[in-house]
């Protein structure tokens, strides 16, 4: 799979902005299917009790969610989510990152069963690799952490 392009939708911030925006956020980037030419992008953002995902698979398909951490949960193979969006990666990344976090209102919290396009499939997850995307420089931080899911 080549990189998602920075096709921009009807309007308003492109690709290349949206995946700065993860950045900035410090996501998790993680490279499904060989270093050189992965075939699924991923990112994750973790809460205390759940994690935020965005799975893009080309420049048409992307889905994003949030599960529910326990011990054992595999993000890229929930059995739970509580939100998920299925649609192109502009779309997908611009629904993800309006998300309501954890623990403030309009935050979803039902239990759903996660569509199929939520799990990456065993056989590409042997070949991975991880990358934080957080910038060198040191934030400040207020010791308070972010809220929970629930």
């Amino acid at each position: 799979m080549s990189p998602p392009t920075a096709h921009t939708g009807s309007s308003g911030q492109g690709l290349e902005e949206l995946l700065e925006e993860l950045r900035r956020r410090k996501w998790v980037l993680h490279l499904f299917g060989g270093r050189e030419a992965p075939e699924v992008y991923a990112a994750v953002h973790r809460w205390p009790t759940c994690a935020d995902v965005i799975v893009l698979r080309d420049e048409h398909r992307a889905s994003a969610y949030r599960v529910p951490l326990f011990p054992g949960t595999d993000v890229f193979s929930p059995k739970v989510v509580t939100w998920q969006y299925h649609a192109t990666p502009v779309w997908t990344l611009r629904a993800v990152l309006t998300l309501a976090e954890p623990g403030t209102p309009g935050a979803p919290l039902q239990a759903l069963r996660p569509q199929p396009e939520c799990h990456i499939p065993p056989e590409l997850r042997h070949d991975v690799t991880i990358r934080p995307t957080s910038t060198t420089e040191t934030e400040g931080n207020d010791g308070g952490g972010p809220p929970a899911c629930a």
